[in-house]
């Protein structure tokens, strides 16, 4: 793994610096952490590498083993990871950041919540996502893209190199991000050049119709501008630990419907064919599926026959895998509340495993948003809703049964966002105290200069 100070070894020679970010490249793409997160982002995709790439055989009498391209092969991958990794970013970032201070939202960006959803995702599948402070916004940046240079001295990101090629016969590009700017090269052919010089993140310009656009100053940033988010505390991506098991459900499922489909139909013993081994067999049986008829030789015999699958066992053991996989991730399993009314307590206890979770992904992306908010120069803190199923009507009477130890606005806040109509707390709160001056519950406050009211003596 190469590190900033391999960097900072390079010296400012074009071509030496041209020829090390190559070199991050390439090293990068063949450290565990990118491999693995290939894979995920694969699994994210349902394209789920083990069963897409399962190859059913036959084996001759001598042992040799060929492709078995007769009997049925579904690959059916199942959505586990991306359901996972949907449901645990959705959860905890699902409801946007809420702000302590005004103005923090616009400053980060109109598309900061979208961002954010983006980069934990992308965090949970690779392991790590990173993000570009970019004057007014953030840019996300996948580990499939972009390779990070660590300080050796303090663990922290110090510099790295965004790249990507939208196929193998186009340019490769590449832009080396430092503390004091960044440079952007090019690739065509295998022929290397800058693309663009190194200049400072923020840049002040001047247009002209006779010069067109110019940079006159321009200023970096109090530190490196982009900021690891990681997944968990151990720093590697979610597929770990459960993408046996997913594995282990497509195939029992592939080969469920393998099974299914072959004993649909007929199958035939062939008796007094001692001379045909199981290729020859697997070709008799064909043919017959093809031209409804065979031919065989003298003391030859076949005979029809039907099966049916046994599928006790297998439903057993996929139910069985289907629960594992929800527990171990610590995901939510609505199947487990949405088979009746259940109560609060049952909806809460069956949250539990996922609020366990996202207490240590919500630290994670508290000291990435503490980064971002540092390089912006901007103080506040965040706090996030979580996204939860509710038994609405018990929650509501629980709050009506506490109203005389609540406020009315509190009570009607809770109440209105139970109900899904949190936008409409301060109508409905200005309605109520319209009603309630109407009915004489409330004195209006005095309009100033207002001669009928009291003077404060």
């Amino acid at each position: 793994m190469l590190t900033y100070q391999d960097l900072m070894a390079v010296g400012e020679g074009e071509q030496e610096r041209m020829a090390f970010v190559r070199r991050i490249i390439n090293d990068h793409m063949t450290t565990e952490m990118y491999k693995t997160a290939k894979i995920a982002d694969e699994y994210a995709r349902r394209k789920n590498r083990t069963i897409t790439q399962y190859q059913k055989l036959l084996y001759t009498i001598s042992g040799k083993a060929v492709p078995d391209n007769w009997s049925a092969n579904y690959k059916i991958p199942s959505n586990y990871f991306n359901r996972f990794v949907t449901q645990q970013t959705q959860y905890l970032l699902g409801n946007g950041v809420t702000w302590k201070q005004e103005g923090t939202a616009e400053k980060l960006g109109d598309d900061f919540d979208t961002k954010l959803q983006e980069a934990g995702k992308d965090a949970l599948i690779g392991a790590v996502s990173f993000g570009f402070y970019n004057l007014d916004h953030i840019e996300v940046f996948s580990v499939l893209e972009f390779a990070p240079m660590f300080d050796e001295e303090n663990g922290a990101l110090s510099a790295g190199v965004r790249f990507w090629q939208i196929d193998a016969k186009k340019p490769l590009r590449a832009t080396l991000y430092e503390i004091d700017g960044y440079t952007d090269y090019i690739w065509v052919e295998g022929e290397g050049r800058i693309l663009h010089e190194k200049r400072p993140y923020k840049i002040n310009v001047t247009y002209s119709e006779a010069d067109g656009m110019k940079i006159y100053s321009g200023e970096n940033y109090p530190s490196f501008p982009i900021v690891p988010l990681y997944a968990n505390s151990y720093k590697q991506s979610e597929i770990v630990g459960i993408r046996e098991q997913i594995d282990a459900y497509d195939l029992i499922k592939s080969g469920f419907a393998n099974d299914i489909d072959d004993a649909s139909q007929i199958y035939w013993v062939v008796q007094n064919a001692g001379g045909m081994d199981d290729i020859d067999l697997a070709e008799f049986i064909q043919r017959i599926k093809t031209v409804k008829a065979a031919s065989v030789q003298d003391g030859q015999t076949i005979t029809a026959n039907t099966l049916e699958v046994p599928s006790a066992a297998r439903e057993a053991i996929l139910d069985r895998l289907r629960r594992d996989l929800y527990r171990d991730y610590m995901a939510l399993d609505i199947d487990s509340i949405a088979g009746g009314a259940a109560t609060a307590t049952q909806i809460r206890a069956a949250y539990e495993p996922m609020n366990n979770k996202a207490d240590e992904f919500e630290y994670c992306v508290i000291e990435f948003i503490k980064g971002i908010l540092m390089i912006a120069g901007i103080d506040d803190k965040p706090t996030f809703t979580r996204s939860v199923l509710v038994n609405q009507a018990e929650e509501i009477q629980n709050l009506v049964t506490a109203a005389e130890f609540l406020d009315s606005q509190y009570l009607t806040e809770k109440i209105l966002t139970l109900m899904g109509d949190a936008d409409k707390v301060d109508e409905v709160l200005q309605r109520m105290t319209e009603q309630e001056v109407d009915r004489g519950f409330v004195t209006p406050e005095p309009e100033e200069g207002d001669l009928n009211a009291e003077e404060e003596v």
